[in-house]
């Protein structure tokens, strides 16, 4: 799990191609690597990734091809930059929300628009995804906890602050950009919650005399 609050920015040192998988090497920046061990999580962009090797300033990922096919990561090049982001500790702050790392679908960029000292962007999600996006919501742009402030439908507009702006990836996105969203994780776990109680029989049959004959009532 993680809280969206990015810690450091890194970028991809090297990309491997191996059948249909990928494997990244990601300098990690200012990122603290002297608690991380091998098959920890670190959020990269947004997308929950597996140590699987490591140096002092780097450490070394594998993509599935169903990650790959989730995320954008299949068009990034040598010396992109991306978000990173430990996974949290029982005593970690939570400053933004809680967060899986599971990408639900790429956002384009619609617009881009300096207001004062923010930077205002209009994106468009997936049309399946619109449901999910509520006013002054929370939603994770490339690992970033962001909240709401506007919704056309399954369009949204974020309002960036200087200190996101500079703390992270999120400057350099320009129109036609495409970013990782995640959805919030308790809106998708409400909606489960709510179909399977859709579609329970109006009775479970538990009754005192099953119990009884279970041996629960005496």
């Amino acid at each position: 799990m993680f809280t969206g609050i990015i810690e450091a920015v890194g970028s991809l040192r090297k990309l491997e191609a191996r059948g249909g998988d990928l494997r990244l090497t990601v300098a990690t920046g200012k990122l603290p690597l002297d608690d991380v061990q091998l098959g920890d999580s670190i959020a990269t962009n947004g997308v929950c990734l597996t140590v699987v090797s490591q140096g002092a300033d780097h450490f070394v990922a594998d993509l599935s091809a169903e990650t790959l096919s989730l995320t954008n990561f299949g068009g990034f090049s040598v010396g992109q930059r991306v978000n990173l982001e430990r996974a949290v500790t029982p005593n970690t702050r939570l400053g933004g929300h809680l967060v899986s790392g599971h990408v639900d679908g790429v956002a384009t960029v619609a617009s881009r628009e300096v207001r004062g000292r923010a930077i205002e962007f209009w994106l468009q999600a997936p049309a399946q995804l619109g449901r999910y996006l509520p006013h002054k919501g929370s939603v994770t742009v490339d690992g970033v906890s962001l909240t709401i402030n506007e919704v056309d439908g399954a369009r949204f507009r974020l309002t960036i602050v200087p200190h996101t702006a500079a703390e992270t990836t999120i400057i350099d996105l320009a129109v036609g950009d495409k970013v990782h969203l995640e959805v919030d994780l308790i809106a998708r776990y409400l909606e489960k919650l709510m179909q399977g109680q859709a579609e329970a029989p109006a009775s479970s049959g538990l009754t005192l005399e099953t119990l009884a004959r279970s041996g629960f009532v005496k």
